[in-house]
This record gives structure tokens, sequence and C-alpha cells, in this order.
């Protein structure tokens, strides 16, 4: 049996809102008769978190360990039955297929500019945000970066490696503590340069004296998210 990412569930934390179970394209997610999140079966979960964000409470984490391999077929059947066939031909493909006429995907950017550099701390579509600072390369190897990690975002960009980041800390200070964010992430990629993003945000985070946690994805160079910590 292969060791790979899968949901698990705190029966604990769960408080039964059932968000998870909408959030998950596969309908790989139900409420038991203790309206407490369970996973339908394992080989409708494909790993990839997109429940992980709206649960409220914490309860749903991303871990690896030993399961049945994601099943795409049997999770296109699932999902036809439970669903119906427009949400198999709305979110599932196989990789690397392009369904015949469908519309480009749309652009999940709200904001000008992204570029740290240019944006104002003081911007009011920054206020109250849910915050993505990604690293440059991360859009250009995740291929659902719009809809996986952008969507309901505001967002800033930078390179740790290329930018001239000097002003970087005390900018993102700013921003954090202005702007009341409601939620901080940070997507960086494995290479080791891309941590140094993470220290910068985590050094802002201390300066603005705002108690901000921060959630960080991590993107292989195969185009996968590796982890979130």
């Amino acid at each position: 049996m292969p060791t790979r990412k899968i949901i698990e569930i705190d029966r604990d934390l769960c408080n039964g809102c059932g968000l998870c179970t909408t959030a998950c394209d596969e309908g790989a997610l139900e409420l038991d008769d203790e309206d407490k999140a369970v996973l339908v079966r394992e080989i409708f979960c494909d790993g990839m978190g997109m429940c992980l964000d709206v649960c409220p409470t914490g309860a749903l984490t991303v871990v690896e360990r030993e399961s049945p391999s994601y099943d795409y077929q049997a999770t296109v059947q699932h999902v036809e039955r439970t669903r119906g066939a427009d949400a198999v031909a709305a979110v599932h493909r196989e990789p690397g297929e392009t369904a015949e006429g469908a519309a480009p995907a749309p652009s999940e950017l709200s904001q000008w500019p992204i570029q740290l550099h240019l944006i104002s701390p003081a911007a009011p579509y920054f206020h109250g945000a849910d915050l993505l600072v990604a690293a440059d390369c991360t859009a250009f190897a995740l291929g659902s970066f719009h809809s996986d990690l952008m969507r309901g975002r505001k967002m800033v960009i930078a390179c740790p490696k290329l930018d001239e980041t000097g002003p970087y800390v005390d900018k993102l200070a700013a921003l954090i503590r202005d702007a009341e964010l409601n939620s901080l992430t940070v997507a960086i990629m494995t290479v080791p340069c891309c941590t140094g993003l993470e220290r910068m945000v985590e050094q802002a985070v201390a300066v603005s004296g705002v108690d901000m946690p921060m959630r960080t994805v991590v993107i292989g160079i195969d185009g996968q998210i590796a982890g979130e910590r």
C-alpha cells in the first residue's frame, strides 16, 4: 500500500458545519450520524486539501500515511452518482486532459499591482483580506495556482533571491499591522532560496506586533503541493 497525502479529521474539533463536504470536489467527505466529518472512502480523497481553508475549527489536516491510491475513475463515478453529471463535467478531468470546447479557466486576480515593491500597505483592498504572499515561481509551477491559492485572496509576490529585499520586512509588517488581515498564507517552492521568503514574512509578523497565524504552502518543482506547515 503506498504512502501518500490524505485528509485526516480530528473529531473532537469538528463542529459539524459541513462546509468541507461542499468544498471537496471529489465528494470524499460527508457528515456521519453524529454530525462529524468523515471520509466516505479513502480512494476518493486526492490529498490536495481544498477543504482545509473552509474549516472554521482546524479539524482538517493533510497527513502522509499508508492509504489506497486515489482512484480517479471511481471518484468520477461517485461524483456522478451523488452530485450529477454536471459536477463531473465541471471539475473532473484526467491529468493533462482538456475538455473539448471548454472555456478558459478564469483568472482569480482581484487587485493590481501585486509585486511587493509596488504595492501600498494602505491600499483599501487589503483591509480585512485573506492575504497570499507568493514566491514568484509558484504560479508557474502549480497549474492550479489560481483556483487552489489565489481564489478569494489578495496577493503580493516577491523573489527572496533576485529582488532587492531590504524594505520587504517593514513593508509587510505595515501591511499586517494596518490592514487587520483575516488570514495570512505564504506560498514557496521546495528550492532552498524560497525559505527566505517564509523567514521574511515570519519576521514581518513579529515586527508588526500582531498575533497573526501563518500558513505556508510548499510547492515542488514537479508541480505538486509538497506539504504545508
